[in-house]
């Protein structure tokens, strides 16, 4: 069955002093313009100023206008809470209308441009980031972060799951637990067969220390708890080959292979402990690729995988492959929940 309406995509800007609003115009110049009826969220007004300094095309996209009361409290290139304030505003605007039940109004998927987390700080906004915020305004507590890339080499995709994500690394042992991890499993098994078709997914879960423990000389998470736990999933789920816990120095070979080589082949998602147990090797291969999904929401949720780089900002030299990237998946994933009648993960 055919998409029976267009994908309705919302883009924010991002914190509009990083490079956020550049990539957007940037990125939208090389997007299909029948591919989705995208509506950008943000300030127009600087948006507006953004696009006449670095003679970039507006193009003819609606937009929800988020106000701003001071706009000289804005520098391109400056962090400040001014800024934070309005990325933070411009987000919660466009999950408001992600979540209308009016499918007229109501759009299929989110793109959000980079923020600062610190300038939200500075804003009085606490929140670890935008995955958090979005998760709390949809009423959800299953989620993750699931960072997408396709090799432009061999076509071939790699998906990473992250089971914690931004907590300082001597706190990970202590979150990790099976309840965790069967949380994060399950919504990676539902993704990969929902969102990318695979009827039988083939996973990877890493260890958490060297060697995956090297049977409890190096750590005894494995031994303890892990080993058995994933005894147990795979009881539960049949239909999918897990394997591990896979020693992480040597869990990112297959997958480098892969990128490189079309031949070779590699699991349909990996499960990485930490954050940079997964995003390490994630942005070493596909750097300017990859794509970070939230899972879990009733609606499509992607975003580049990088800051905002307030150091170039205003130059015009921010490369938009990764808001590409974003945009064209969410494209991709809204139109797959579309055929198959999906609402939510």
């Amino acid at each position: 069955m055919g998409i029976v309406q267009p994908v309705k995509l919302l883009i924010t800007l991002g914190d509009m002093a990083g490079i956020g609003p550049e990539v957007v115009l940037k990125a939208l110049a090389q997007v299909e313009s029948h591919a989705a009826q995208i509506t950008l969220v943000g300030n127009q007004q600087r948006l507006i100023a953004l696009s006449q300094q670095l003679a970039l095309p507006l193009g003819d996209y609606a937009m929800i206008d988020v106000p701003l009361a001071d706009d000289h409290a804005i520098h391109l290139g400056q962090e400040s809470a001014a800024s934070g304030d309005l990325s933070f505003r411009s987000l919660q605007t466009a999950i408001h209308h992600c979540l209308k039940d009016d499918l007229r109004s109501g759009y299929d998927g989110l793109v959000t441009a980079p923020i600062a987390k610190s300038a939200w700080l500075a804003a009085g906004h606490h929140y670890p980031g935008q995955t958090e915020l979005l998760a709390e305004m949809a009423g959800v507590e299953r989620f993750g972060m699931l960072f997408v890339a396709r090799s432009p080499l061999t076509q071939w995709t790699l998906c990473t799951l992250l089971a914690t994500t931004h907590i300082p690394l001597r706190q990970v042992p202590d979150a990790l637990t099976p309840e965790v991890m069967t949380l994060k499993l399950e919504l990676l098994l539902a993704c990969l067969e929902r969102d990318f078709g695979v009827e039988r997914p083939w996973v990877a879960i890493a260890g958490l220390n060297p060697h995956s423990g090297e049977q409890g000389q190096l750590g005894r998470e494995e031994v303890d708890w892990l080993i058995p736990w994933l005894h147990q999933q795979r009881q539960r789920f049949p239909q999918a080959t897990i394997d591990g816990p896979v020693p992480p120095d040597t869990l990112w070979v297959t997958p480098a292979q892969a990128w490189h080589q079309a031949e070779r082949k590699a699991h349909h998602g990996y499960l990485a402990l930490y954050h940079d147990q997964g995003l390490i090797p994630v942005k070493m291969l596909a750097f300017d690729q990859a794509v970070n999904t939230t899972i879990g929401l009733p609606f499509i949720r992607t975003s580049p995988d990088h800051g905002t780089a307030f150091d170039i900002a205003g130059q015009g030299i921010a490369r938009p492959d990764s808001m590409i990237a974003a945009i064209n998946l969410a494209i991709d994933l809204a139109g797959q929940r579309q055929k198959s009648g999906l609402k939510v993960m």
